[in-house]
């Protein structure tokens, strides 16, 4: 399956990276800036964005919005609002380091999405050990994001017992208070970050998210 690149650029640029694609040896897609209600069709593999369009806010507001794909920026010096993206690679550069900044970009992203759950609103970062939602995040143990997936997995009330042997690998017989008290301290967590009461229900038939 070929990789395919969308490039967010004007003419100019647009032409000079299509002039190299034979030696990519991925797919070109062009993406309309003027249009900005199109989607970003679901096979790109990287967005790569022409640094000087930053400069409109318009444009800017669309870019920081893209959270589905990866975003590689390619700019000048005198390019502006690079910080806010954490992939980018300066003008002029070899055939060799955009090759290799784009295939380590795709190969983060694919670490990231395989690590990140989406639950609810919120964003459960296995890696990191955090639960986001509006760029504000919780660190959680260990422990906490293993209950946290095992709830996302299960899709339905855990008993104390259950989770017990779940996650802590306990009898029937064990002391159920481990649970209910890691439950608590993160419920208490992300009440006091997210003002969230319900992000844990606890209901007759056990706890559930």
């Amino acid at each position: 399956m070929s990789t395919h690149l969308l490039l967010f650029g004007n003419v100019n640029f647009n032409n000079s990276i299509n002039e190299i694609k034979h030696k990519l040896g991925w797919e070109l897609n062009f993406f309309n800036f003027s249009d900005l209600s199109q989607k970003i069709p679901e096979n790109i593999a990287v967005v790569i964005v022409e640094g000087c369009l930053l400069r409109n806010k318009e444009i800017l507001n669309f870019i920081e919005k893209i959270d589905h794909k990866p975003v590689l920026i390619l700019h000048t010096p005198t390019s502006l609002n690079i910080n806010y993206f954490k992939n980018n690679l300066a003008l002029p550069t070899s055939l060799f380091d955009l090759k290799n900044k784009i295939i380590k970009v795709i190969s983060s992203y694919s670490f990231k999405l395989n690590s990140t759950i989406m639950i609810n609103k919120y964003f459960l970062d296995k890696n990191q050990k955090k639960l986001i939602k509006n760029n504000i995040s919780v660190s959680l143990t260990e422990r906490e994001v293993k209950l946290i997936e095992l709830f996302f997995n299960e899709k339905k009330s855990l008993t104390k017992n259950y989770i017990l042997k779940k996650i802590w690998n306990y009898s029937d017989n064990a002391d159920t208070h481990t649970v209910e008290t890691h439950i608590y301290r993160l419920r208490k967590k992300i009440y006091t970050k997210f003002n969230d009461e319900k992000f844990i229900l606890n209901l007759d038939k056990g706890y559930v998210i």
